[in-house]
């Protein structure tokens, strides 16, 4: 279920690529040439030269840390390009690209580049650098999900050595796509994960002899769910009863509730069989289609709060 999409999965989610979106693919967010540190921006043909500056969102895709790569989601940016959104589509480095593989404070610091290049450019593109939302699938939004955290818990920053490029007061929320938001679940008995996807992300440890409970002690430094608070930016929470990570998104959601963050579910039952892990990257289930308007309407209610909140 978190396998790399193959060449023709990756041209079946992008078939009929929307015209009326300006495609900027490649960008190089950090300057060193690395496949990982790329970016594309999507922007709306319709958006008016010299108009208001649209929302901007930044994207990362899944592909359980050791792949997956933006170039599969570009229809579905699209889509959310064309309704009036400026979209940033973003990869970063994978877990096992070199010897020893890149680890978490790798992705996170990819983030905060990417973020850091937004704040700088995306004025150039028609974007409003002040109303930025974060979304991904999986291990995208466990990423979006961590870095957003960041912007709240100077403690988690400070463990991954970075200064977030963005403040809180920039992040206007999340869109969390069947998210791995809650590392708990991994360590219940028959999850599908195994342990590994843990120990890859966790530098300084001695892996192989790492105990359960102490890997799952370490694994708070990556579950987002462990860094909420009342602070913590609106989120929209996407899931199915079909999605690996179901209990994982109830579990984080009923959690933000508690601290009193804006938090809206959309899930859907066993039932509807277009709902596997990831599925709303497919433009052309009805159920993404649902999502789509949702993420929409999430990200103009974000939009509409920082327009009141610059007046």
């Amino acid at each position: 279920m978190m396998a790399p999409f193959t060449p023709v999965q990756s041209r079946w989610l992008n078939a009929q690529p929307l015209t009326t979106v300006r495609y900027e693919l490649d960008i190089d967010y950090v300057g060193e040439g690395h496949r990982g540190q790329h970016l594309d921006v999507l922007t709306p043909r319709s958006a008016a030269e010299g108009g208001e500056s649209l929302p901007v969102y930044v994207y990362f895709h899944g592909g359980g840390w050791t792949s997956g790569d933006k170039a599969a989601l570009t229809k579905y940016c699209a889509v959310q390009a064309d309704t009036g959104i400026v979209v940033v589509n973003v990869n970063y480095r994978t877990a096992g690209l070199l010897r020893g593989g890149f680890h978490m404070r790798h992705m996170l610091h990819d983030a905060n580049d990417a973020l850091r290049w937004v704040a700088a450019h995306i004025a150039d593109f028609g974007g409003d650098p002040g109303t930025i939302v974060l979304g991904g699938d999986s291990a995208g939004a466990q990423i979006a999900a961590l870095y957003a955290a960041m912007t709240t818990r100077p403690e988690l920053a400070d463990h991954y050595g970075l200064r977030t490029a963005i403040t809180r007061r920039e992040l206007g929320g999340l869109v969390l796509h069947c998210g791995a938001v809650d590392f708990s679940v991994v360590f219940e008995p028959g999850f599908i994960m195994s342990h590994d996807f843990v120990r890859m992300l966790l530098p300084g440890y001695r892996r192989a002899r790492m105990k359960p409970v102490a890997l799952q002690r370490a694994s708070r430094w990556l579950s987002p769910i462990e860094w909420l608070d009342e602070n913590y930016p609106p989120a929209l929470v996407t899931t199915s009863e079909r999605d690996i990570f179901y209990q994982a998104n109830l579990n984080f959601v009923r959690a933000a509730e508690a601290k009193g963050v804006p938090v809206e579910l959309l899930s859907y039952e066993w039932s509807s069989k277009n709902t596997e892990h990831t599925w709303q990257q497919y433009a052309g289930h009805p159920e993404s289609q649902e999502v789509y308007s949702r993420l929409q309407r999430f990200i103009a209610e974000v939009n509409s709060r920082a327009r009141s909140a610059g007046a």
